[in-house]
Formats: structure tokens, C-alpha cells, sequence
């Protein structure tokens, strides 16, 4: 250790010389002489070491504080960054609350849709064919007869597109960033067709035969058009809205077939009455009737087809539920 260093004790002695005062022209001595006796001053003893300070060390006790302000050497750098990423956060709470209020409202609409959709295709296609007198709506074998008859399928036709349009509104998904495109199968697609288009050839080929004489007794061509008129331009509209369905991969294309066929049995069984009013021959109701074993076998079949659509449906959850817990396990 250092020695302790000590001032000597002596007279230490101050002498102010004479000061000239030039503004009172003045003379004055001064002469005063301080004198300390034998200050004895009394000094602690100092070390003489190394005064550098020790860095000082703050060490996280958890290692998940230590990224604090990592990657940058500016505090208002990384504070900025943090508030950039809360803001777009706060944002996003935001849009999501104000995004479920209208798909409340929608999922409201959707619900009045599951009766109201049904209830319209009741009314435009069920309660005119069913309720209303043949003697109302067939007033002979006349111009005026096709044309009701016609507007009683332009009716239900009306309400079956309304039909399609809500249940097509009901299958989307409730947010409308979600992209919900049903594409049919090919094979679905051309056994319909041809479903459709042997719907049309027998009728045709038993309408030309009846008037190139080979089926006797001929029946009048406005008989004819009363009877099966309505039939094949109905059938005409439904191939145009299945082909549509299709194009625009909308979920309903399923559905639609169903819609047109039960109401074509009832137009068949319609028909069946104006043919006992027209005196048709037997060989245009047996025509009728064989129609209506076709049509109804064909319903029945897309209706095997709903169901194997919902098993295949089915199948598909499971099997994505399956992956995605292996994938978890994993």
C-alpha cells in the first residue's frame, strides 16, 4: 500500500502589496500580513489505485428477454417497428368486428330463404296444376288452350329460377373472399344429356310418325302441340339452365334436374287428362304414359345421385379431419 501523504506544518505567510486608487487619488497601504501559525491540517490517507470503473453487466434472468431491442441500434427505430406491427393488428380486430355484423344480417336473410325459396316454387308450380279446373285452363283443342298451358310452365318456371337463385345464395359461403366454385362430373354430365335428349326423341319421333301415317288414327297438329307442346319447351328451358350451371360451377346442379322433372310428371299427368278431353288415340296415351315411367325413373336416379353425393361428401370430411390430426401428430 501506498504511503499516506502529509504537508509539512509551517507559517505560511500572505502579503497583499500596496493598491493606488486612482479615481480618489488616494494613497493607501496596505500592508496587511496574514499570518496562519501552525495550521495543522489533518489529511485522511488517500491509496493511490486505479480509479477506471468496472463494467457494469445486467444479465435477463429469462433468455427470451435477451432479443430486446435486437437488430437495431436505435431505439426509436425499434419502437416504431413495434408500433407498426400493433397498428396493423388493432386494424384487422377492427375489420373483423365490422365484417361480422353484415354477415349476421346475411346469415338472417339465408334463414328466411329456407322457407321462402320452397313456398315460391309451391305456389308458381304445385297450386296451378293441381288446384286450378281443367276447364279454366283448356277451352279445346285451340290456339288459346296451348297458349295457357304455356303460361302456366312460364310461371313455374319463373319461380324455379327463383328457386335456383336463393338456393344458390344459400350454399355460398357467408364471407365473400371465399371462392366456392362446383364443378360437375363429366360422367354426371353426359348421362343427363342424354337422359335429356332421349326425352326429346321420343316424343319427336312419335309426332313424325303419327303424321308421315304410320300410327293410325292420325291426331290433328294442334292436338299434338297442345299435348306436348309445353312438355318439350320446357324441357328445352331445363337443358339451357343446366348447361348454365354448369358453365358458372354453381353448386345447384345438383338440385336442379330434381326441380324440373317432378314438375314435368305432374305436366305428363296433366296431359294424360287433356288427352281424355281431346279423344286422342291410344297409341299418343300409351306415348303419355311411357313418358312418365321415363321421367319418374330418371328422378329416381337423380336421386340416387344425392345420395351417394352426401356419403361421398362424408367421406371427404373424414378424410381431411384425418389428415389434419396426422399432420398435427407429426
Amino acid at each position: 500500500m501506498a504511503a499516506p501523504a502529509r504537508l509539512p506544518s509551517s507559517v505560511s505567510a500572505i502579503t497583499l502589496p500596496q493598491v493606488r486608487s486612482r479615481s480618489l487619488n488616494l494613497w493607501k497601504s496596505l500592508n496587511h500580513q496574514c499570518t496562519f501559525n501552525q495550521i495543522g491540517i489533518k489529511l485522511h490517507p488517500v491509496c493511490c489505485t486505479n480509479w477506471e470503473p468496472s463494467p457494469v453487466k445486467y444479465a435477463p434472468d429469462d433468455d427470451t428477454t435477451g432479443d430486446f431491442l435486437k437488430g437495431t441500434n436505435n431505439i426509436f427505430e425499434t419502437l416504431k417497428s413495434n408500433r407498426t406491427i400493433e397498428a396493423p393488428l388493432t386494424n384487422t380486430e377492427v375489420l373483423t368486428d365490422i365484417s361480422s355484423q353484415p354477415s349476421t344480417q346475411l346469415q338472417y336473410l339465408r334463414w328466411t330463404m329456407w322457407l321462402l325459396g320452397p313456398s315460391l316454387l309451391l305456389a308458381t308450380g304445385m297450386v296451378p296444376t293441381l288446384w286450378l279446373p281443367i276447364s279454366s285452363i283448356f277451352l279445346g283443342p285451340n290456339i288459346a288452350s296451348l297458349l295457357s298451358l304455356t303460361g302456366l310452365d312460364c310461371i313455374f318456371n319463373l319461380g324455379a329460377s327463383l328457386f335456383l337463385l336463393m338456393a344458390d345464395s344459400c350454399a355460398r359461403p357467408n364471407t365473400p373472399t371465399q371462392v366456392c366454385k362446383s364443378q360437375a362430373p363429366l360422367s354426371y354430365r353426359f348421362w343427363n344429356m342424354v337422359a335429356t335428349i332421349t326425352g326429346f326423341i321420343i316424343p319427336l319421333s312419335i309426332f313424325f310418325g303419327a303424321h308421315r301415317g304410320f300410327l293410325q288414327p292420325q291426331l290433328p297438329f294442334i292436338s299434338s302441340a297442345v299435348l306436348l307442346g309445353p312438355y318439350l319447351l320446357l324441357l328445352s328451358v331445363q337443358m339451357l339452365t343446366e348447361m348454365l350451371t354448369w358453365h358458372w360451377k354453381s353448386p345447384v346442379w345438383l338440385v336442379t334436374p330434381i326441380v324440373y322433372e317432378a314438375y314435368r310428371v305432374l305436366q305428363l299427368m296433366r296431359g294424360l287428362k287433356l288427352g281424355a278431353e281431346l279423344g286422342a288415340p291410344s297409341w299418343m296415351l300409351h306415348t303419355i304414359r311411357g313418358l312418365v315411367c321415363w321421367w319418374v325413373l330418371i328422378l329416381g336416379m337423380q336421386l340416387m345421385r344425392v345420395a351417394w353425393y352426401a356419403g361421398f361428401t362424408a367421406r371427404a370430411r373424414q378424410q381431411q379431419s384425418s389428415d389434419l390430426s396426422y399432420a398435427e401428430n407429426t
